[in-house]
């Protein structure tokens, strides 16, 4: 473990955590509640093999508080999304997203539990197509992934009338 606290800024501790890391030789990164921003040089080391989970639909609700922020927003779909990780936070390209109606009585507590879900299902997902190699990062910045992976399910919020 590398404690951000033994380093006298982001730079020294990104290198120390570069260094741990390399010794490793990973084929992917997978930033899952990590909370610190990184310095441009380690994310651009790891270009193309760094994820992250973000629990919103980005690009809306960048940053913390993205539940409150749809609550307050009034939207009427919320969500989570797999992106790989550029040096400006949340802004990388999309691998993935799930959605979720947001209810009348929801609550941040209650939104948050089923974006939660949601990212359980899609954060192991990209991982695994980025394991059998069916997911990169292309040279031009955009996603590349075999269109097999692709689920075919839409949702509409709130939902047409049936009858």
């Amino acid at each position: 473990m590398v404690d951000h606290r033994a380093y006298p800024d982001r730079t020294a501790f990104d290198a120390a955590l570069a260094e741990a890391i390399d010794r490793h030789a990973p084929d992917l990164l997978i930033l899952a509640g990590f909370m610190r921003v990184l310095t441009e040089g380690f994310v651009r080391r790891y270009t193309g093999r760094m994820i992250n989970i973000h629990p919103a639909l980005l690009p809306s609700f960048p940053g913390l508080h993205t539940h409150r922020k749809a609550l307050q927003a009034g939207v009427k779909i919320h969500g989570c999304t797999v992106h790989f990780v550029t040096p400006e936070v949340d802004v990388g390209p999309i691998v993935v997203q799930a959605a979720v109606p947001v209810q009348a009585d929801d609550t941040e507590a209650s939104l948050a539990a089923r974006v939660l879900a949601q990212e359980h299902l899609i954060f192991p997902m990209a991982i695994r197509w980025f394991a059998q190699g069916r997911l990169h990062l292309r040279a031009d910045g955009r996603v590349s992934l075999d269109a097999a992976a692709v689920p075919s399910v839409a949702m509409i919020s709130p939902a047409p009338d049936a009858g």
